[in-house]
Formats: C-alpha cells, sequence, structure tokens
C-alpha cells in the first residue's frame, strides 16, 4: 500500500484530507504534527487521539521549540525583524519550519507522498510546497482541500457521510498560537476599516499599574529576566506570560501577500515585540553606525525572503552569518515597563556601550577635541557641496 505523511493539526481541513486520502485514494495515512510552542500535552494528546480515530496508521507529535528558536527566532531578534514594521513572523516562521520538520518525516518513514491542507488562496500553500519540492523532489505533493476548491461545508459533509461527527462549528475568531506569537482572525480583518474588538485576543487585561522588568541579552540573546537565567526559549515563554497580563503585543498586520493579494491579520505578540524593541535599544547603544545601518538592510531581506518561503535559499545562510557577527558586542540590561495595553523602554546598562562621557556628551562638552579640530572636520565636510554649489552658480531659493 502506498504510504502518505499528511502535516496534521487536527482541524477540519486536515481531519477531511486524512479521511480523503484513506478512503478514496487508498493511501496508507501517517499523520505528524509539528510543535512549535503552540501546543500543550493535553492538546497535543487530544490531537493525536482524534488522528487514530480517523484512520491514521501512525501518528507522531515532533515538539522542536529550541531548533525553532535555534535556527530562526534567534535570527529574527538579531535582525529586528518586524514586517512591515509591525509583525514579528509569527505565523510565517513556524510554517516554515513545521514543513521542514513534516518532510523530514516523510522521508523518514518511507513514504511516497507528503500531503497538506492548505487551500489554493493563502501564504501557507506555497511555503509547505516551496520546502517540500527542495528538500524531497522525488515526493508527490498532495493539496486536497486545493484541489478540490471545497467549501467548510463540503468537508463536513463529507466527514459526516463516512461517520466522523465531531462538533465542527467555526469559531468566530480563528487562534494560531505559536512560540513567537499568535495570530487573530476575524470578520473584522476581512476589512479595510474595522478593528478586531478586546475580546477576540486570547489576553484579556488582568493587571493595572506598572511593572518593571530587566532583559540581560547576551551576544543579542536574551537569557535573563529580572536576574534570573534561563535559555532563550523559556525566558520567551516567561516574558510572555509577565507581559499577557497587561495585555500587550496587540496589533493588526496589513501586508502583501505571496499570491499578490492583500491581507489583514490581528496578532498578539506581547515577547516579541518587547525583545526586539529592547534588543533594537541595546544595539543603538553598542553598536557602530554603519553596522545599524547595513543590518537594518539586511535584516528587513531576510525577514521577507522568510515571510515568503524562501528560508533554504543561500542567501538566508549569508545573512546569518552576517547577523551573527554583529552581535559580539551586544551585551547588557535592558529595563522595559509594563503597562495596561503598552510598553516603554527605559534605558540600558551595558560595558559596550559607546555613549561613553569619556569622549564627549551630546550637545554638552567635547572632551577628545579641541575647538579648531572641530571647525577644521566642518570645512572639509562641507567641500563636496561647496565645490558643486559654487561651480554651478546655485541660488539656493
Amino acid at each position: 500500500m502506498k504510504k502518505v505523511v499528511l502535516a496534521y493539526s487536527g482541524g477540519l481541513d486536515t481531519s477531511y484530507c486524512l479521511k480523503y486520502l484513506k478512503n478514496e485514494k487508498g493511501y496508507e495515512v501517517h499523520t505528524v504534527l509539528v510543535d512549535t510552542g503552540g501546543f500543550d500535552a493535553e492538546e497535543l494528546s487530544a490531537i493525536e487521539k482524534r488522528a487514530y480515530e480517523l484512520g491514521s496508521a501512525q501518528h507522531a507529535n515532533l515538539t522542536i521549540v529550541d531548533k525553532y528558536y535555534d535556527k530562526a527566532i534567534k535570527y529574527l531578534i538579531f535582525g529586528n525583524v518586524l514586517k512591515n514594521n509591525t509583525y514579528p513572523l509569527s505565523v510565517s516562521a513556524e510554517r516554515v519550519f513545521q514543513a521542514i520538520e513534516a518532510i523530514k518525516y516523510a522521508k523518514k518513514v518511507g513514504a511516497s507522498a507528503i500531503a497538506h491542507g492548505s487551500t489554493g488562496a493563502g501564504n501557507d500553500q506555497i511555503r509547505f510546497d516551496l520546502i517540500f519540492q527542495t528538500i524531497a523532489p522525488e515526493i508527490e505533493i498532495i493539496t486536497p482541500i486545493r484541489d478540490l476548491k471545497l467549501s467548510r461545508q463540503e468537508e463536513v459533509d463529507y466527514l459526516s457521510k463516512n461517520g466522523v461527527h465531531y462538533s465542527w462549528e467555526k469559531a468566530q475568531y480563528s487562534i494560531n498560537k505559536g512560540l513567537w506569537g499568535t495570530s487573530v482572525g476575524g470578520k473584522e480583518t476581512l476589512t479595510s476599516g474595522q478593528p478586531l474588538p478586546s475580546e477576540a485576543y486570547p489576553s484579556q487585561l488582568k493587571k493595572e499599574g506598572e511593572e518593571k522588568v530587566t532583559l540581560h541579552f547576551e551576544q543579542g540573546e536574551l537569557v535573563g529576566i529580572n536576574g534570573k537565567t534561563d535559555k532563550p526559549s523559556n525566558n520567551i515563554v516567561a516574558l510572555e506570560k509577565l507581559a499577557n497580563a497587561y495585555a500587550i503585543g496587540r496589533d493588526i498586520h496589513v501586508g502583501d501577500t505571496i499570491i499578490g493579494i492583500k491581507g489583514r491579520v490581528g496578532f498578539e505578540a506581547a515577547a516579541p515585540l518587547i525583545i526586539i524593541k529592547a534588543h533594537h535599544l541595546l544595539e543603538k547603544h553598542t553598536l557602530g553606525k554603519w553596522q545599524q545601518y547595513w543590518k537594518e538592510q539586511l535584516g528587513n531581506w531576510y525577514g521577507m525572503l522568510f515571510h515568503e518561503g524562501q528560508f533554504l535559499d543561500p542567501v538566508m545562510r549569508n545573512i546569518e552569518t552576517f547577523l551573527q557577527d554583529t552581535q559580539k558586542t551586544v551585551n547588557g540590561t535592558v529595563t522595559v515597563s509594563l503597562k495596561p495595553y503598552h510598553f516603554s523602554l527605559d534605558g540600558i546598562e551595558s560595558k559596550n556601550d559607546l555613549m561613553n562621557t569619556g569622549f564627549g556628551q551630546y550637545g554638552e562638552m567635547n572632551n577628545a577635541w579641541t575647538s579648531d579640530d572641530a571647525k577644521g572636520f566642518i570645512k572639509i565636510l562641507g567641500n563636496a557641496q561647496n565645490i558643486f554649489s559654487s561651480v554651478n552658480q546655485l541660488d539656493h531659493d
């Protein structure tokens, strides 16, 4: 019997795919869920149980949180990556890594095909297919929902006809949670003008007032919170818990999808936004002007290519090498104030702080040069524009 691996989430689309591939196509279906920080033990157990009830020959839950951090999130932090200066790639990054692990699993079990439940109208189909065809071009890609152009009701009817009677009521808001943030979709995000209501977000306001949090970075990585050290992935979770009580990190991202249409999605990403902004502030103190300039250019490119599923392009490894090298002096502590619905950055302390009063105080006093040094510098700095203005007799009206 032919063997297919299905990238499985337990939702309606992948449940339909499982039953369809088994019943209509005669496949031995193996299901795999790749956890990038969005599931607890109880949820993973329930999804595994459902997979077997639907006819999975073998189910695997692969938890890759630390690998996901080491190979993806770390560089998103190093690059201060916010898509359109807003979105921390909460879903797009995890989809790429779910695809990588799913196709590796398909090769491991000797599958001749791999399937996913994406439609033909979104970004995920591209991320999955690009990864699959690069890592294992010999494995066939099967996409029932996309190919059959099924409506939600048609999927429900098919499952009911085949003895599957789970409750498939569509939630008012679709929630996708991962280590690097949670996406929130609803009727409002299908418009251009309506905000998501407060109750649509997973975390509600539980604390008032203000709370100080200290974040400690070593070579660009978050290694401690409030004096307690831990591995970065655990620190992300801990910070998210602290900030969620203040309902921090809500926003709506508007962007260009890979297929060329505009898209709008809500998200909640307290820890990612705080970490990126705190890290960026620390870099302003510890990196040179041109380091910051080129980091901004390459970080933006890195985020764009990642978002569009091009993670396996070799230029991504080149950019990662550059980003990693820039982090040698990004060491120190950033103090953050958490407040209802927002946060502020108070300041930094770092042995690598280039804002050193021994050289001068901005707008106050020069300690490392004379008045004549400054006059000579300014004169030479202006040479090019002075020559151009004189030769072309510009009047500068």
